[in-house]
């Protein structure tokens, strides 16, 4: 799987630029501030619908310009697919091969990527939002029913949310069994999910780790809460679940059980990372993390999704950084960086020196 070409138009600092990019190492280089993160952040969009660093799509027009457009060449083992995206101030239109699709879920899984940059760390350091978000980037990529489930699982629980602040406390219980039914019943289908993609991951994580640290460390990573049972068992537990919280849930006013609130544990040499591990060790596992990621693209798509890695190479090591390239043959990579002679070890690649939002030629 891999972009072919790309098109900026009003797109953060690119007032107009094409990307030619080869199926092998894309090297992106140049001073920093100078547009190569956009250029990595516009191929994330147009395979996700989302980017890693705006919170809303209007950040992502060029300063004094109403609309900013997207538009790639991708192919596949099924072909080759076209993609644009126009986004407006106060919306957007995701074409695919033409067609205006509705729904982000027809977006997904017509071009897969991964993206690993510095701020990745937060996986590990952060709080439970960020491996949460990471589990639902990766997940709704490959499912389109697991996406389609987390968005009307959120709803739900946003009325539900609603509800538990009502005076009424009657009105309150009474309500609450109508909106856990349906609730659970999508829970169900995201805890499932996520289920099966951590334990997918966990093994594919440790190899990755091993190979980076050269055995030195074990990572183990792990659910905090695990579920067992198909979806009719899952929601009937999680149907209960909710109904044993119904008090606490009413003093607090907001939902306290449910996946909103799963987490993920990492575990570097019998030690919680999220507290001892140094940063080093927390780059690795985390970069470890996003490799195992790939090689589940790979295992359930049958090709190798577009690997963005984002001024990563500053922040590792010498050994780790000739490990990372060569893990990264054959793939397409997009990696950025601000000296490509110093990342590339012999490898050959596609350069594009960028400056000031163009292609340096």
């Amino acid at each position: 799987m891999q972009i072919k070409n790309l098109t900026l138009k009003n797109f953060r600092n690119y007032s107009c630029e094409n990307f030619e990019f080869s199926g092998g190492l894309n090297v992106l280089y140049g001073k920093n501030a100078q547009g190569k993160t956009n250029c990595a952040e516009a191929v994330f969009y147009l395979c996700t619908g989302t980017s890693l660093r705006a919170r809303r799509d209007r950040q992502l027009i060029k300063h004094g310009e109403n609309s900013a457009e997207i538009s790639a060449l991708a192919s596949g083992r099924y072909g080759d697919v076209n993609i644009s995206a126009t986004i407006y101030e106060n919306g957007r239109e995701v074409r695919v091969n033409g067609n205006k699709i509705a729904k982000n879920a027809d977006l997904l899984g017509n071009v897969f990527s991964v993206f690993f940059s510095p701020s990745e760390l937060r996986l590990i350091q952060d709080g439970p939002d960020e491996r949460r978000r990471f589990m639902n980037i990766s997940i709704s990529q490959l499912s389109k029913s697991y996406y389609t489930a987390l968005l009307r699982y959120n709803k739900i629980l946003e009325q539900r949310n609603n509800l538990l602040k009502d005076k009424d406390i009657g009105l309150v219980y009474d309500t609450l069994p109508v909106w856990d039914e349906q609730l659970a019943k999508y829970a169900a289908i995201v805890v499932r999910h996520r289920s099966d993609f951590i334990e997918r991951l966990a093994p594919l994580a440790e190899e990755e780790h091993a190979r980076l640290t050269d055995g030195a460390e074990k990572l183990i990573v792990r659910p905090e809460k695990k579920y067992v049972g198909d979806d009719e068992e899952l929601k009937e537990q999680l149907f209960d679940e909710l109904q044993k919280n119904y008090d606490r849930d009413v003093r607090l006013g907001f939902t306290t059980t449910g996946p909103h609130r799963d987490d993920l544990d990492f575990i570097i040499n019998g030690q919680d990372a999220k507290n001892y591990a140094s940063q080093g060790q927390t780059r690795t596992a985390a970069l470890s993390v996003k490799l195992a990621e790939m090689e589940i693209f790979k295992e359930l798509s049958g090709e190798y999704p577009v690997l963005i890695l984002d001024d990563v190479m500053s922040e590792l090591d010498l050994p780790r950084r000739k490990k990372l390239v060569a893990r990264a043959q054959g793939m397409q990579t997009i990696l950025t960086c601000t000296h490509a002679e110093r990342v590339l070890y012999g490898r050959e690649s596609n350069k594009i020196r960028i400056e000031g939002g163009a292609i340096k030629r």
